[in-house]
């Protein structure tokens, strides 16, 4: 009876102790393999990256400020007008040039005018020899007064951008007018294009020529130098463009283009 008694006991125990350690929370394990050597996250700040046409409108928008001409400040340091003079007279060479010897059809005029250098001096055509419209193909120069120039007279027609390309006989000349084809009139259209990179080049040249004058100066400051060089540029930019416009306007004339 006793030992029922002690075991009752016994069983009432552990049952106790196992309610008891149910309640209990589990402690939690912690990881330990690897902790020392586990890098730690180091936050950077993210970089915005601008794409490509992002980086060309600030490129664009970086050197393209326009510059204001100041036209009293400039003739305070040289003489301005003098500058402006040589590059209209570059783009009124160039028109003229357009005029005469860029034209669907090569009409006799053209020739007559055309300018011929001959021993350092320059010469109308037509006070060289004479010229004839034999028939709407072809036109003769007889060259017979004067055929020492026959060799400058043939170089000037070859390079007059007519599109031109005479042939010798003795002292005349036969100059063949091209037909109006495709080809001729794109002949004549890089021709313009040509004429206008001469134009250009030249007004770059008055330009560059008037800077590197303006760098020798020392009576002005460096700001001011700066200033003036910046606008002599801008002119030279304007007469460039207006050139241009007259290049495109002529070639889309040349090649039949409405727009």
């Amino acid at each position: 009876m006793l030992r029922i008694t002690n075991v009752r006991i016994l069983s009432q125990t552990v049952r106790a102790v196992l309610a008891l350690a149910a309640e209990v929370p589990p402690t939690p394990r912690i990881a330990t393999a690897g902790l020392l050597s586990a890098p730690t996250p180091v936050l950077q700040p993210a970089r915005s990256y601008a794409k490509s046409k992002d980086k060309k409108k600030e490129k664009k928008g970086a050197g393209g400020a326009k510059v204001h001409i100041n036209e009293d400040q400039l003739a305070e340091v040289f003489d301005v007008a003098a500058l402006r003079t040589l590059m209209e007279r570059n783009v009124a060479t160039m028109k003229d040039d357009y005029i005469k010897n860029l034209s669907l059809r090569s009409a006799t005029g053209a020739m007559e005018t055309l300018k011929v250098t001959y021993e350092g001096k320059d010469y109308q055509l037509q006070e060289l020899g004479q010229i004839v419209r034999k028939n709407p193909k072809t036109v003769v120069v007889n060259l017979v007064s004067f055929p020492q120039t026959i060799p400058a007279v043939l170089q000037a027609i070859q390079k007059s951008g007519m599109n031109l390309n005479p042939q010798q006989d003795g002292t005349t000349l036969f100059v063949p007018v091209p037909k109006v084809t495709r080809e001729h009139r794109e002949g004549l259209a890089k021709n313009a294009k040509t004429l206008f990179i001469k134009c250009r080049d030249a007004i770059k040249d008055a330009q560059n020529g008037q800077i590197k004058k303006l760098k020798k100066q020392t009576d002005i400051s460096e700001d001011l130098n700066h200033q003036v060089q910046a606008q002599i540029t801008a002119i030279a930019n304007e007469y460039i463009k207006e050139a241009e416009k007259m290049m495109e306007i002529k070639q889309a004339e040349l090649l039949g283009d409405k727009s």
